[in-house]
């Protein structure tokens, strides 16, 4: 059977991902592919009871290790139990955030360095990649405005922090998308939902030469 196709979607926070990611699958799916839709941290009961650990921690909250440790647990049994099973079975998995998430938040823009963050997947996830990975990308003015849109006064312990925290990590992922250009496609995240779907297809059509 041949191996399934792995497209993981990735960027700050208010980009769009979780949209584009749902619209892809859609897509895959009304060209007859089985299709596995998915989200990390989560994706399998013991993830998502991880990832309500990290976006609600307890006390004073995580050290940047401990929560390092956190979503590479969270991915190994996403790994083990949905994400290798569907590629194995030859099903397309879209899924919303993958490694290079733990690799910008945590590993460039937290500081812990992203040889960590890499020995850590290494270790629970087998150092499995995407075969694409889609970095939506919009100007952090605004991304501003969305987040109040999404979050109203409301965030979540990641999605709440500091603005020069957040901007880190969007150019994390900008540099991370240059220096693997053969993974990586960096898809404009403005305009209307429609016109970033059609970006998208026009970078997996590049990347497989097909949108489909």
């Amino acid at each position: 059977m041949t191996r399934g196709t792995f497209i993981a979607f990735e960027g700050g926070e208010g980009m769009g991902k979780s949209t584009q990611a749902r619209l892809l699958a859609e897509h895959l799916r009304e060209q007859g592919h089985e299709v596995e839709l998915t989200r990390e941290p989560g994706g399998t009961p013991g993830a998502e009871a991880i990832r309500a650990l990290l976006l609600a921690p307890p006390g004073e909250g995580w050290t940047l290790e401990a929560e390092a440790l956190l979503f590479a647990a969270a991915r190994a049994d996403h790994v083990a139990r949905r994400i290798s099973p569907a590629l194995d079975a030859g099903t397309w998995v879209v899924c919303d955030r993958f490694l290079d998430s733990s690799r910008a938040y945590q590993g460039m823009a937290g500081g812990l360095g992203d040889g960590c963050v890499t020995a850590l997947h290494d270790i629970g996830s087998a150092g499995l990649l995407p075969d694409l990975t889609i970095v939506i990308d919009v100007p952090p003015a605004d991304v501003a405005a969305r987040l109040v849109q999404r979050d109203g006064a409301t965030s979540d312990a990641i999605g709440g922090r500091a603005a020069d925290y957040h901007a880190s990590v969007n150019s994390a992922f900008l540099e991370l998308a240059r220096s693997e250009p053969g993974r990586f496609a960096i898809v404009d995240g403005n305009g209307t939902v429609e016109e970033v779907h059609q970006r998208v297809l026009g970078a997996v059509k590049r990347h497989f030469g097909t949108a489909s």
